[in-house]
């Protein structure tokens, strides 16, 4: 097979060598469950302390603040349900969140109430409505932190002041699984956090969420006493060492990295924009490092990704929880977009491994594959 030109890294992205051979000496000779009080058991609690403490500092919290879980969905789902479940009040999300978000706020929408903040043309939250909704029934505000299609980062501060001030009671939680290592995240504002491990080139898997205050959330499943009673289930130790392995080689790179993405994305987005007529940029201009989504009018999205794979490019129609179910993106409509623009929108998501030789070569197959595509188009 021909080199894979992979721009799909907000789905998930190649593991560093550094975390593989991680995994594989623990798996190796390491493989004691932490729970237990004998030699091989002690040193994997060591283990599991040492990467607790090392992601809890890459956002500065305490260890104690970390539970590990089995990747964001989980760590989303702990986040509402254990702050939620079994309560009566307000929750409210946007309209643009992963499924893994919108998917529990529908679960839970017998109980309480549930409010849907808009956004605008470029992904912001409404910052008018959200003060309107937070009130002192209020249990819960989930905001994406950085949108996984169109790479809006919210105006965070902004919006945990507004929480705060209308209700201090009422728990803010992000996802931060696009965001964690891409941005300037830290917990100031924030109760709870879901970050993941596999979006910064670790294993898939695994991942955590942060909790400021563990009294205030419930324990959803029942089980053993790990996770300080709030994650039960044996640690997946060689998992969560080369997550905290990712985390430390992203953090050590962070500032050189994002750079090095945004050059690239700059790149890629003038030569598209100005070289394939009728294409139109989705979210804002300031985004995520590695985000880059483009609608091409007049064709399929669908039709467009297929033709890219035939010459061995990876890309997306929007979040990839949702790529096999072909309705148009929630996300582009909820900024206002038609149902045409949505099915004919592309993500373009960048890494540290991604070369601007790929970038010049997806070009030029675009180039052919727009043409071809808008020639046979009963859009246009």
């Amino acid at each position: 097979m021909s080199k894979i030109t992979y721009l799909d890294n907000a789905a998930t992205t190649k593991p560093l060598q550094e975390v593989v051979d991680t995994i594989k000496e623990i798996q190796e000779n390491n493989y004691g469950n932490p729970s237990s009080l004998h030699a091989m058991g002690i040193n994997a609690d060591n283990l599991l302390s040492n990467a607790r403490k090392l992601i809890a500092d890459s956002i500065g919290a305490n260890e104690n603040q970390i539970i590990f879980t089995s990747g964001g969905t989980e760590s989303n789902n702990l986040a509402i349900k254990g702050s939620a479940l079994g309560k009566k009040g307000k929750i409210i999300t946007t309209k643009i969140e992963h499924p893994s978000i919108l998917n529990v706020f529908k679960s839970l929408n017998n109980n309480q109430e549930v409010v849907y903040l808009d956004v605008n043309e470029q992904g912001f939250v409404d910052l008018n409505q959200l003060k309107k909704e937070v009130d002192e029934n209020t249990l819960i505000v989930s905001i994406i932190h950085a949108n996984n299609e169109i790479g809006t980062v919210q105006l965070i501060d902004d919006i945990s002041e507004i929480i705060k001030q209308n209700n201090p009671k009422t728990l803010f939680h992000i996802d931060a699984c696009q965001s964690f290592t891409k941005t300037d995240l830290t917990i100031e504002g924030i109760d709870l956090m879901s970050i993941n491990s596999h979006k910064i080139h670790g294993p898939k898997g695994v991942g955590a969420l942060f909790v400021k205050d563990k009294k205030l959330l419930t324990q959803i499943q029942q089980g053993g006493h790990q996770e300080f009673d709030k994650r039960p289930g044996t640690e997946n130790i060689p998992a969560i060492v080369g997550f905290a392995k990712a985390v430390e080689i992203a953090m050590n790179e962070k500032d050189k990295n994002i750079q090095f993405m945004k050059n690239l994305q700059k790149y890629f987005i003038d030569k598209v924009l100005n070289e394939i007529p009728n294409t139109k940029l989705n979210g804002p201009k300031d985004r995520l490092c590695n985000n880059i989504n483009i609608t091409f009018s007049f064709i399929e999205g669908e039709a467009l990704l297929m033709m890219l794979n035939e010459k061995n490019i990876c890309v997306s129609t929007g979040s990839a929880c949702s790529s096999k179910v072909l309705e148009a993106s929630h996300v582009i409509l909820a900024l206002g977009k038609k149902h045409e623009d949505a099915h004919g929108t592309i993500r373009f998501s960048l890494s540290k491994f991604t070369t601007k030789k790929e970038l010049d070569y997806t070009i030029k197959q675009l180039k052919e594959a727009v043409k071809i595509l808008r020639k046979i188009s009963h859009l246009s």
